[in-house]
């Protein structure tokens, strides 16, 4: 049996079904709508699911289908705007957890995956600013936590009493560490981690206690564990790369220490990852704080002197923003193109910290760290004003809308893919989708103090009679997350305002959400005409 969704419009708005592979028959009658995650009782026959609001694209609702007698149960209703919900299967099979989430709190609910017709119940109470997160194994659980610990340590209690007075330290809390998750096998545990903006796997040996990190190579690169769907092995799949080295997928052995690179992305054009290099440096913010950047180029077109470079950012929700490969990137490099990425505060590259030095009423930290980098890399000989462009999209194209506001002089060319730009009036609209819920990410503009936060930064509030750089803005027409109509308005705004002549262009794609286009061969085109925007910018074929 298959359990899928499906989204046909780019809404991410997906509908439940499932499908006999036997037969090909599909076995509910109708198709359950707003479905956000799933997970299989063990018993062959009942589905949990949760549902989102409709209108504010909320995950509330937690669900239970049963295929045998078509019946759909509704089981739990989180009340709280503030939070969604999503369901997990622990490795082992045993336990569904369904999870509450805000920006600062989390609360789980458990229930035995043999025992379908039960209750979900909760096992640690919420609490304000405490996150935590349950997995199990033989009688434990797991539970990755933050409560007296800043960036989060794993304990365990047995399942009869998960209460605090019965935690145990599995990971204890290292300040220097962020303890992502904790992936539980038969014999081993393996935690994600971050440590000075890079990604780690520490494997576990849970007989012994014996602990080691999977060793990397390079200086900047991305690592994660992949699917594991087996728990009773001593092999763990994970998957590496970095800004010269294709997507790998890798098995590995945790007791022999041993790897097997199973896949890696084929590269087609005769690529030669030894003609590129990347590095790691760190631009100081106008406070003193560190930034890290990464950086890729071609080793043979690496010029003494300043050359194009292409600096992208994000910087919000705690995301760590990947050292990863592309090969779409590579026709920039070819060109004598740098590219940059800039690990800025308010994303989570450094821990809990990073994020929370990068929010609510210190979330101008953002953009002037990406304008630090900007500087570094001018100052340092990497590039000028005149060979530097920028791209951002999402979060991170409220992020370039931020700074060509503060900084216009400093960057030739930039392109905001599905920005969130008009900040204020987006979240003053409870009725938009994702805005309850962000307001602890941004502030709420309807308290005087946090709308003053806001109004600082905002770009479609702040741009002014000034020259800009030339500016492509892509947005698209079915996007659930950033409406088209942010996009349209900056534009129009900016028409109105700037007083260059620099190129302005609105590019509205009208079959796409806000991932854009998903057909393979269309999103190469949406590439190809950012690049093409950004080369003829800069003078370059």
């Amino acid at each position: 049996l298959l359990a899928h969704t499906l989204d046909y419009t780019g809404y991410r708005q997906y509908a439940l079904q499932v499908k006999d592979l036997r037969t090909g028959r599909l076995l509910l009658k109708h198709p359950i709508e707003r479905v956000t995650s799933v997970a299989w009782a063990l018993d062959n026959d009942t589905l949990f699911f949760t549902q989102e609001d409709p209108v504010a694209k909320r995950s509330y609702l937690l669900g239970r289908v049963s295929l045998k007698t078509g019946k759909v149960e509704t089981l739990y209703e989180e009340k709280d705007e503030l939070y969604d919900i999503d369901l997990s299967r622990s490795l082992d099979g045993r336990y569904v957890f369904c999870t509450s989430t805000s920006k600062e709190t989390s609360e789980v609910r458990a229930l035995r995956a043999d025992e379908p017709a039960g209750s979900f119940h909760v096992l640690i109470p919420r609490e304000d600013d405490h996150e935590y997160y349950a997995e199990h194994r033989d009688g434990l659980f797991y539970f990755v936590t933050n409560r007296d610990a800043e960036n989060f340590r794993v304990v365990t209690a047995p399942v009869d009493t998960p209460e605090v007075a019965h935690w145990k330290d599995f990971v204890p809390h290292n300040p220097a560490v962020r303890v992502e998750s904790v992936e539980l096998f038969a014999h081993h545990a393996v935690v994600s981690e971050l440590e000075g903006g890079l990604p780690y796997l520490r494997v576990i040996e849970l007989d012994t206690a014996a602990q080691h990190r999977i060793a990397f190579p390079e200086p900047a690169y991305e690592a994660a564990l992949d699917i594991n769907l087996e728990f009773d092995t001593s092999v763990v799949r994970f998957n590496y790369q970095s800004p010269v080295t294709p997507a790998s997928i890798f098995d590995y052995d945790m007791a022999t220490h041993s790897r097997v690179l199973v896949k890696q992305q084929e590269v087609l054009g005769g690529f030669d990852a030894s003609h590129y290099t990347c590095e790691r440096i760190f631009a100081p913010a106008s406070d003193g704080t560190r930034v890290p950047v990464t950086l890729v180029y071609r080793r043979d077109l690496r010029k003494d002197g300043p050359q194009p470079l292409l600096l992208y950012g994000y910087g919000s929700y705690g995301y760590s923003l990947p050292d990863t490969f592309s090969s779409n990137r590579i026709s920039l490099l070819d060109r004598g193109l740098i590219y940059a990425i800039a690990h800025i505060r308010g994303g989570g590259e450094l821990g809990e910290p990073w994020h929370d030095r990068g929010k609510m009423k210190v979330k101008m930290n953002t953009f002037t760290d990406f304008i630090a980098c900007a500087e570094h890399l001018v100052s340092t000989g990497y590039t000028t004003p005149a060979q530097l462009v920028t791209e951002g999209g999402s979060a991170g194209g409220l992020l370039i809308g931020a700074v060509i506001n503060l900084r216009p002089d400093l960057w030739h060319a930039a392109i905001l893919d599905v920005p969130f730009v008009d900040v204020i009036n987006t979240m003053l609209d409870a009725s938009l989708p994702l805005t309850t819920s962000e307001y602890l990410e941004w502030g709420n503009p309807n308290e005087p103090e946090e709308y003053r936060w806001i109004r600082a930064y905002s770009p479609y509030d702040n741009i002014g009679p000034q020259a800009y750089p030339h500016l492509l803005v892509n947005v698209s027409l079915h996007d659930s997350q950033v409406p088209y109509w942010e996009g349209a308005k900056f534009a129009a705004r900016l028409r109105a305002t700037k007083t260059d002549s620099n190129a302005l262009l609105l590019k509205t794609n009208l079959d796409a959400g806000h991932g854009g286009a998903s057909g393979r061969y269309d999103a190469l085109k949406e590439v190809a005409f950012d690049y093409a925007f950004l080369l003829t910018a800069l003078g370059l074929e």
